[in-house]
């Protein structure tokens, strides 16, 4: 049985890669008078995509709350039934498609 990454689907969000070398690299400035010294941090704009990235999926649901409580109660009252077959079929599926990419 495969697993859907359902954060990226939830959201619309998607991945980008990203060079491993910083275009832009952080710059810290110090000044110092009479023994205090202040700093200054600049970030990447990578930085402000990721707090965006967080934020959105912060805000989304990554499931169906609704079919979750179906289930739930489905379960607690003895109405759910697994399809074994569908289970055995989603694993053996999932087994073959290991072994091919190894």
């Amino acid at each position: 049985m495969k697993i859907s990454d359902s954060i990226k689907s939830a959201s619309g969000l998607t991945v980008e890669k990203v060079d491993a070398a910083p275009t832009q690299k952080p710059s810290v400035s110090k000044t110092g008078s009479s023994g205090s010294s202040a700093e200054s941090v600049t970030l990447s704009p990578l930085s402000s995509q990721l707090q965006s990235l967080e934020a959105k999926v912060a805000a989304g649901s990554v499931y169906d709350a609704e079919k979750v409580d179906a289930i739930k109660s489905a379960i607690s009252s003895g109405q759910f039934t697994v399809n074994s077959e569908k289970v055995a079929d989603g694993l053996i599926s999932t087994v073959k498609e290991l072994l091919t990419t190894s």
